[in-house]
């Protein structure tokens, strides 16, 4: 039975050590979607890790417009809400207009707003309408504070089930870098803090193609040290793109994570949380040290 969105978030809140959002990139196809929810799940439910499925039906922002989108609106959902009914799952997938939102909140569990457009006051609000959890991807040109603004429009809208994700800065015109302090200072939007530590290693447009054009490059042998650093300073959920055949994936192969080494990050991750205090503010005493 499908939790309501409250008690999907008190679930996701109350998670230890943390939840995970995890899938491939775009559906590539009814089958593959399929196979990668029904392994991912095998792992998380082995290692006791909350799972939301994670896939997107139309990748809107690709760089090129020849670059491969998803199957579109229609499809996409369809094959989403195969994949909730097979696999029991809830799902997350991203809106990059107001007029889906009703649409993907009759099947996403968790709407997703993309980095490119966190500010997007009328989105936000259409999503909130939807009763779902929304999560927020910070702007790669934001500071942190500006996600109180965004999660204040989703509550301000009448839903107070919003979670904010740091995804990466713009570090420069094709890189991307993560500054831990900003996993702190998400806190003060009063909600789930989110490490996107795929995305956070992209390299947009950095990759010149044969033939003329760019396409985004990405260093997916880092994926674990964001991942350990996010976890270490006590993140609620971890996103994670995840394929099973990430050099012939057709949208961000190149930072997106292997399935067959998945369960062993997940193992290390899970390891670091226990023993971390990262959740809790540390008590700094200044008062003068007495011999």
């Amino acid at each position: 039975m499908e939790a309501p969105p409250v008690a999907l978030f008190d679930t996701l809140k109350a998670a230890k050590p943390f939840f995970l959002l995890a899938g491939p990139n775009v559906i590539e196809s009814e089958e593959h979607v399929l196979k990668m929810a029904k392994h991912i799940k095998a792992i998380t439910t082995k290692l006791g890790i909350p799972l939301v499925f994670k896939s997107s039906f139309d990748k809107a922002n690709r760089t090129s417009s020849k670059s491969f989108r998803g199957p579109g609106l229609e499809e996409g959902l369809k094959i989403l809400q195969k994949v909730k009914a097979t696999y029991d799952l809830p799902i997350v997938t991203d809106v990059h207009e107001s007029h889906q939102c009703e649409a993907v909140g009759r099947v996403a569990d968790i709407i997703q707003i993309p980095a490119f457009l966190c500010r997007q006051t009328d989105l936000l609000v259409a999503a909130a309408k939807t009763g779902k959890i929304i999560n927020i991807k910070k702007g790669q040109f934001c500071a942190p504070s500006v996600m109180v603004n965004s999660t204040e429009k989703v509550r301000l809208a009448g839903n107070p089930n919003v979670m904010v994700c740091e995804r990466g800065t713009m570090f420069g015109y094709n890189d991307l870098f993560v500054d831990p302090r900003n996993l702190e200072w998400l806190r003060e939007s009063n909600c789930p803090v989110v490490a996107d530590v795929t995305h956070a290693l992209q390299q947009p447009a950095g990759r010149k193609l044969d033939g003329g054009g760019v396409a985004s490059g990405g260093l997916r042998e880092l994926i674990p040290c964001i991942a350990r650093t996010s976890v270490a300073v006590g993140v609620d959920g971890i996103f994670m793109e995840v394929h099973d055949d990430p050099l012939n994936a057709p949208c961000d192969g190149p930072t997106q994570w292997p399935l067959r080494n998945l369960e062993e990050l997940l193992e290390e991750l899970i390891a670091i949380a226990r023993v971390t205090k990262g959740k809790k503010p540390f008590k700094i005493d200044l008062t003068p040290f007495q011999e």
